[in-house]
């Protein structure tokens, strides 16, 4: 009889082959893809070209722009960079964590396809897990296990240390450039834009930010007692009160403001999916914008 992990992973695979049929080109199935790492030539740079890629010492020399073309890599290694903090453990019916794992196994079995390989680094602030990429439906197997174990109950004494989680996928991913799939609610310490400039420096990055929406919008529920997921801190509300619904809506736009900032900061593009969302749509939303990055 098939383990939990082997049916939900069985299940993601039918449901991606549905949605996803037609919308990957050619044998080579993986629509992300960065460049590859043998330097071939130099070229006039143009608009669409990526601005990391100019070689100023030859720009210097000939007074105009040129860039580095690499040998195209067919071969793919991709990381899943999942924050497993206690604040993704928040969430109605399916939670932050729940979605983040269907997310990162879907993705990791669509990039597996043509034999690239995959590595997950789960990320806590009390500790982490490293899986080393590798190719096949085994290794995809092997990820769905370890992120559908029973969460840990255990609360630290701060939020997440983004900077942290991001320092050590730099790390970790330092000797090959990859494409890295980063998912996490980002609530946590600032000053995470930095180190995410600098991962995107380095390797094609994907940045998914996983949301509920009574994190946006608290629901009139009357009385009730809230609780800091990360610190274990609980204080007793009236979410009816209009002043403090009111204070809750200027804290939460200053919040999304500042994080829209950092984002720009960092130089990405961040993907948004909550929970009440359908996740291969997401995704498919996800693949359709890749592939009009590419063209």
């Amino acid at each position: 009889m098939a383990s939990a992990p082997d049916r939900l992973l069985r299940r993601l695979e039918w449901r991606l082959g549905r949605r996803l049929d037609g919308r990957l080109h050619g044998a080579y199935r993986t629509v992300w893809h960065g460049t590859g790492i043998d330097f071939t030539d130099l070229r006039l740079y143009t608009a669409e070209d990526d601005v990391r890629h100019i070689d100023w010492n030859v720009t210097a020399r000939l007074d105009e722009p040129y860039v580095r073309q690499y040998t195209e890599d067919r071969e793919l290694t991709s990381w899943l960079v999942i924050d497993r903090s206690a604040s993704m453990r928040f969430g109605r019916e399916a939670g932050k964590e729940s979605v983040a794992t269907e997310l990162a196994i879907s993705l990791g079995r669509l990039v597996s396809q043509g034999g690239n390989r995959v590595g997950a680094i789960l990320y806590d602030n009390d500790a982490h897990q490293l899986i080393p990429p590798r190719t096949g439906r085994d290794q995809i197997l092997r990820i769905t296990r370890e992120l559908t174990r029973p969460a840990s109950n255990r609360r630290g004494r701060s939020t997440t240390d983004l900077s942290a989680m991001l320092q050590l996928a730099a790390t970790t991913t330092s000797r090959r450039r990859s494409l890295i799939f980063v998912m996490s609610d980002f609530i946590g310490e600032p000053g995470w834009d930095r180190p995410l400039a600098r991962l995107t420096h380095r390797h094609e990055v994907v940045v998914i930010r996983v949301v509920d929406p009574a994190e946006l919008e608290l629901p009139d529920l009357g009385m009730i007692m809230i609780e800091d997921a990360e610190t274990g801190e609980q204080l007793l509300v009236d979410t009816s009160d209009p002043m403090l619904r009111s204070r809750l809506t200027a804290e939460v736009g200053a919040r999304e403001e500042a994080l829209a900032e950092s984002m720009r900061r960092a130089g990405v593009d961040p993907h948004r999916i909550a929970t009440d969302q359908d996740l291969l749509a997401a995704l498919v939303d996800m693949v359709r914008q890749s592939g009009r990055r590419r063209r």
